[in-house]
């Protein structure tokens, strides 16, 4: 079994780097600043694309698939996007190689591109090139679609899932005939993100728009969404961007509105990517390893025998196997652990490490008894429970675990919420971590400042809150309402 964990109070990055290592769910790979993402790791990726996928077909869009390549010419039409993507762009220069005269391999100067191709860091560009195509009239619109890709965008500090070269995601891409209706759009799309957070992945989350420093380069407005994680440190899980017409004018995309009128389109564009991962992971472990919400668990139960002869092995395996009909008959995701290789408390440890719900020990004395013995990964709790109607207690089980887990989470996001009205308790509190509310005078200017001082960003100007007048605690200018800061991922 792998060593024991660093706890996070003693280091909390190590702690996760670790985690993510030792609970198989990714792995460093042979390109600088890349990751490859293990089986575990990827079935938490495939239930939250699962889980996705059905939310943006529920409001209304559709799959499709674009380029990797993108012309570099289409970058420059848009100089915000440009701006924003530049240090970070990929770029295809020659598309072929040869043998050198030492045997060795050599890129071909003789196969150089008329024009340079970037490997897609976001697909805003090529998109809005190819609705051109697609969009002539209002019939054409709303359009809503989805793509499931790779991007790349070069990063030199990486780690995994949080921050890699290469990563994977979805980008929703529509338009729309109206500003109210990409606006709406962008908003749904917001709250879609939200509900999966919560319901789902136990996450809680604030909703709000960005600052003009931190807004995604090229749209009008940036929705997001902000957790907190256990070091008091906050990681953006999505976002969602109204565009305006900025791209459609770039790209010349225009419908006949029903006043036989040329106007330009509404955009909007929205994406989360594996970095959900990192979040869950940082939001519920604890040092013995991952905690994970049922809903989102590649195995939601395992059943481990306990055993010292053959034949009370295959006499538990018979037990064991109407259990786990009756869980697979509700849905529950089930593994029987017999691997005679491995001793129970070694695969105790696994499985807690990787953060399986629910896990049911089955030994000769719980046949005689007609019982279970059931543990939860969440709390670390063990209790006994009668075979009768097991898989009706586990499902119970694991709503309990659901929900406590978002609880925990919202307890200390609350915990770690302060509102400040001073430079020097702002200070004081950005520096020991959390959700930090106060007053800032609205200019990108004073948020540069702080940010150069603390290192800490605004995370979000929150939406639905209700005006507070103040005063900016950097400059003491006037402020309209006050706006979370944290250090961040």
């Amino acid at each position: 079994m792998a060593k024991k964990l660093t706890s996070r109070s003693e280091n909390y990055s190590q702690w996760y780097n670790e985690l993510v290592v030792s609970a198989g769910l990714a792995e460093t790979s042979a390109v600088r600043g890349s990751m490859v993402i293990k089986p575990y790791g990827y079935s938490i990726w495939e239930k939250m694309q699962h889980v996705l996928d059905d939310m943006f077909k529920e409001t209304g869009h559709e799959n499709a698939y674009f380029p990797l390549f993108i012309p570099k010419s289409f970058f420059s039409k848009e100089a915000n996007h440009v701006e924003g993507f530049a240090k970070e762009c990929a770029v295809v220069t020659h598309y072929r190689l040869k043998n050198d005269e030492k045997g060795g391999i050599i890129v071909d100067p003789d196969a150089k591109l008329e024009e340079e191709l970037i490997v897609r860091p976001t697909s805003e560009t090529i998109i809005w090139d190819t609705y051109r195509k697609w969009i002539q009239s209002y019939r054409d619109l709303p359009l809503l679609v989805n793509q499931w890709a790779n991007v790349v965008r070069w990063e030199m500090r990486t780690r995994l899932f949080l921050r890699t070269a290469e990563f994977l995601w979805q980008e929703g891409h529509t338009a729309h005939a109206t500003r109210e209706e990409a606006i709406k759009e962008a908003e749904t799309m917001l709250d879609v993100y939200a509900d999966f957070a919560e319901k789902y992945m136990g996450v809680p989350v604030l909703k709000g728009i960005k600052s003009p420093n931190e807004r995604f380069a090229g749209a009008v407005e940036t929705y997001c969404i902000e957790a907190l994680m256990q070091d008091g440190k906050a990681l953006q899980a999505g976002t969602s961007h109204f565009l305006g017409q900025n791209f459609a004018k770039a790209f010349d995309v225009t419908f006949l509105n029903k006043e036989n009128k040329l106007e330009h389109v509404w955009a909007t564009s929205w994406g989360v990517s594996t970095r959900l991962i990192g979040a869950l992971i940082m939001a519920h472990s604890d040092d013995n390893g991952l905690v994970l919400p049922p809903k989102l668990a590649p195995i939601q139960v395992v059943i481990v025998p306990i055993y010292r002869k053959e034949e009370e092995r295959e006499a538990i395996s018979q037990y064991v196997k109407e259990i786990v009909a009756e869980l697979r008959a509700k849905g529950i995701s089930v593994k029987y652990d017999d691997r005679d290789s491995f001793k129970p408390g070694y695969k105790f440890n696994e499985w807690e490490l990787k953060g399986v719900p629910v896990r049911l020990a089955v030994g000769p004395r719980d046949m005689q008894n007609n019982t279970v013995e059931v543990a939860r990964r969440d709390t670390l709790e063990k209790e006994m429970l009668h075979r009768e109607n097991i898989a009706a207690k586990v499902e119970n089980l694991l709503e309990q675990i659901q929900k406590n887990i978002y609880q925990k989470a919202l307890d200390f996001r609350e915990e770690n919420t302060f509102k400040v009205d001073t430079w020097d308790d702002f200070k004081a509190q950005i520096e020991k971590g959390g959700f930090v509310w106060a007053h800032w005078d609205g200019t990108p200017e004073t948020e540069q400042k702080i940010k150069d001082e603390t290192k800490a960003t605004i995370r979000l100007i929150p939406l639905g809150e209700g005006t507070e007048t103040g005063k900016c605690i950097f400059t003491g200018n006037s402020s309209k309402g006050r706006v979370v800061f944290a250090k961040a991922y």
